[in-house]
């Protein structure tokens, strides 16, 4: 049997899918991946019933996602550049299903850190990976069109997560374990897909004693200016997506009075599908209208899911969850729009995963700080306080965005 590098390449390309099964077998695993971290989002509370933590300990558990993500991003950003997409995103797929495991087994508090590590591991090295993937399996498609496929599919992703494990959790059996256990069969079947998707690296370093995992978080000198504005506006997006994925069925239980489950993971699912759906409609808008229009509704996001728990109401919230949702839709797109259009194309995934640290960074820091302040002056008090820092950061980024980000 013929074993050379070019016989092996044509056999690959002979079971490979091409065109739109490939793009959407990786649209398929960036939303599988997601799901599993919000997974938790409304089981935090049975967490705490049965394992007596503080809220503090929440946001900790909620937050050491990032330790997987950073350490992911930081050494393995730009692997995928190197060895191929497909060659990161199968271990990636085999870290999350790990995850998904020590779940299942979880016998104390420190098992859902070394779960949620996992987790943040797995989700940081598939998503550069994954964001461009998508954005060289159709050499014909726009930059607008690869980062409207990688952020659908995100959000997709996202919404699931909470849906599944709120309604099984408050209307099924094992309420602690069977969310993971669907998951789990879902990325095994995924597992398969990918295996015969078409690779879009050309000349991928076969010898990993050749790869470099020197820490390179490279934003090119002259993109650095234009860089700020979409770096800050996830950074902001994905703080408040974070308070609803950590926080929100609490806020539920404590402020609104409403314990179920699963209308805590209904109204997480919300904010995404109408994420998902503001995308879609707005397709045709630009990159740069996109994400200063995503910084704009920020400030009202915010403003309302204060009020909301100021006047104990739900129907504010649901409004504001709606806007938040049009919001993150915005501010996500158009960013990631802005970073895939501006990055050089032999530094793509070192740019995106740049851009995506700063995001994760903005989805657990802040949720931490609120974690703090609720224990020392209460709720109210730390929800008023993070959203008027990150409407701030918003403002800030809506001047810079309006001057560097044409």
């Amino acid at each position: 049997m013929d074993k050379s590098p070019a016989a092996r390449a044509a056999r690959g390309r002979a079971w490979a899918f091409t065109g739109m099964a490939a793009t959407h077998t990786v649209e398929a695993m960036v939303a599988l991946m997601f799901m599993g971290s919000t997974l938790l989002t409304p089981l935090y509370s049975l967490y705490r019933e049965t394992f007596q933590f503080s809220r503090i300990v929440l946001t900790l558990i909620y937050a050491a996602y990032v330790v997987g993500n950073l350490s992911a991003l930081l050494f393995l950003g730009r692997l995928s550049d190197q060895i191929g997409r497909r060659r990161v995103t199968l271990p990636a797929i085999t870290i999350a299903m790990v995850a998904d495991l020590v779940y299942l087994v979880t016998p104390s508090t420190a098992w859902l850190f070394v779960g949620r590590i996992l987790s943040g591991f797995a989700v940081g090295l598939a998503s550069g990976a994954g964001a461009a993937w998508i954005a060289e399996l159709d050499p014909q498609r726009d930059r607008a069109r690869a980062a409207l496929a990688m952020t659908g599919a995100n959000f997709v992703g996202l919404a699931m997560g909470p849906l599944l494990a709120g309604i099984l959790a408050q209307y099924a059996p094992w309420p602690l374990h069977l969310s993971y256990v669907v998951h789990l069969v879902a990325l095994v079947v995924l597992v398969v897909f990918v295996s015969m998707t078409k690779e879009t690296v050309a000349s991928p370093v076969e010898h990993f004693a050749n790869v470099s995992l020197r820490p390179r978080l490279g934003i090119p000198r002259e993109i650095r200016r234009p860089f700020v504005a979409p770096l800050v506006t996830l950074f902001g997006t994905m703080a408040l997506i974070g308070f609803y994925a950590a926080l929100l069925p609490t806020v539920l239980a404590e402020q609104l009075h409403e314990t179920n489950r699963a209308i805590g993971g209904l109204v997480v699912c919300w904010l995404f599908a109408v994420a998902v759906g503001a995308q879609i409609a707005t397709r045709g808008s630009k990159s740069r209208t996109a994400m200063l229009a995503g910084l704009g509704l920020l400030i009202p996001s915010l403003a309302l899911l204060v009020a909301a728990e100021v006047r104990g109401s739900i129907a504010i919230l649901v409004i504001g969850t709606t806007l938040s949702g049009v919001s993150a839709a915005f501010g996500y797109r158009g960013s990631l729009q802005v970073v895939n259009t501006i990055a050089p194309a032999d530094r793509r995934a070192e740019v995106v995963s740049t851009y995506f640290v700063g995001g994760f960074v903005g989805n657990s820091l802040p949720i931490i700080g609120v974690g703090i302040i609720s224990t020392v002056w209460g709720t109210l008090t730390a929800s008023a306080i993070f959203a008027a820092t990150i409407a701030v950061l918003a403002a800030a980024a809506m001047i810079t965005g309006a001057k560097y980000s044409r």
